[in-house]
């Protein structure tokens, strides 16, 4: 069973994002075997992103330094000198496989924000219209955030998302997610999981080097669950295996790979920035009858079920919906801002010109701009 979801995952597979991560990258072999990897993947038909971590360990292996510095500045210069490194070498490989590569660098900002969005979402896509392989990386320089509590697992996978990518793949240093003895020691690897659990959160531990690198398996769960809210699969394995890309579209037994749950649907564009992307700026309690509404069909939010709103946010703001015992249910864009929502808050739909003095919609957040949350 799990040969032919593989096989069906890579059969139905049109748009790969494929990672690899700063371990692999520092081998000077790595690289070469990498590109020819992708090349023979593009050959087959499929448009390939790639999301490239090494930028800190090429700078490191350029200044001769044996362990990840400690300070922000620092780190990030050395993230300013390997990009330069790191394009060169994969513009010196593509052209050999008769392709040219283009490099972005994102913020978190610039996937949060709705236009900036949208615009990195449109120049990927003319990249890829164009034959074009898009490396992409956090922008550590300037990114500080993302330097302290960034990853590219998240990047990933958020740009998995964001692309509506049939597959996404996380080449680590590792065989896949592994089941943990209960001595502490990792046993046998987990070849297929479907729909992340709290089980699987418990296996995933921390890199177990942190000189060169960030991240671990809990970021990769996390990738997979981000991936699995928007209905798409995440395949992690190991990159030290000679061929693993070639394997993985062969559909081999190799990796872990993450399917989202049974009856999950893919969700549309506007709703994968709202589940995944968007920044919350408030919260609305509903009373038990809107939350039952919410989760059995997914209807819209109406004012007569708000028993609460909390925080100051305005139209078109992204807000967490949760029911009358605190349980987060659902997120979704309001129609209107804090103050309004508090005068409408337990009202019905036909008082709301009474009570704001125009016209206005009728729903608080209407079904279109809501993602219920599994």
């Amino acid at each position: 069973m799990s040969s032919d979801v593989r096989k069906d995952v890579i059969r139905r597979c049109k748009r790969v994002v494929v990672k690899a991560g700063t371990r692999l990258l520092t081998d000077p072999q790595a690289l070469p075997a990498l590109v020819e990897q992708i090349a023979a993947i593009r050959k087959s038909g499929r448009q390939v992103i790639l999301v490239s971590s090494g930028a800190v360990g090429t700078g490191m292996k350029l200044l001769g330094l044996k362990k990840r510095p400690s300070h922000l500045s620092e780190i990030q210069a050395l993230a300013a000198m390997g990009q330069v490194k790191l394009m060169s070498n994969y513009e010196r490989e593509c052209l050999k496989h008769g392709f040219r590569t283009a490099q972005l660098l994102l913020t978190a900002d610039d996937l949060r924000s709705r236009e900036r969005h949208l615009n990195a979402m449109n120049c990927i896509e003319a990249l890829l219209a164009r034959d074009v392989l898009p490396v992409i990386n956090e922008n550590d320089p300037v990114s500080v955030d993302e330097l302290k509590f960034g990853d590219n697992d998240t990047l990933a996978s958020l740009l998995g998302s964001m692309i509506r990518a049939d597959l996404t793949v996380i080449l680590t240093t590792v065989d896949g997610l592994l089941r943990t003895n209960p001595d502490g020691s990792f046993g046998d690897r987990i070849p297929l999981v479907r729909g992340v659990t709290q089980e699987q959160r418990d296996m995933a531990t921390g890199t177990d080097d942190g000189n060169t690198s960030i991240g671990g398996m809990i970021t990769k769960v996390r990738a997979a669950e981000i991936l699995n809210e928007s209905g798409e699969v995440l395949w992690i394995a190991s990159g030290l295996m000679p061929r693993v890309l070639e394997r993985i579209f062969e559909g081999d037994d190799v990796g872990t790979l993450f399917l989202p749950p049974e009856g999950s649907r893919k969700l549309e564009s506007k709703k994968r920035w709202i589940a995944v992307f968007s920044k919350v700026s408030g919260r609305l309690t509903v009373d038990a009858g809107a939350e039952r509404a919410i989760l059995r069909t997914a209807c819209s939010l109406l004012p007569s079920g708000v028993v609460k709103v909390t925080g100051s946010f305005k139209r078109g703001d992204v807000l967490e919906v949760a029911g009358p015992e605190g349980r987060l249910i659902a997120r979704g864009q309001t129609n209107f801002s804090s103050a309004e929502c508090r005068k409408l808050a337990g009202h019905r739909s036909s008082d709301i010109r009474a009570l704001l003095g125009c016209d206005a919609e009728e729903e608080i957040i209407h079904r279109n701009s809501l993602v219920v949350l599994k």
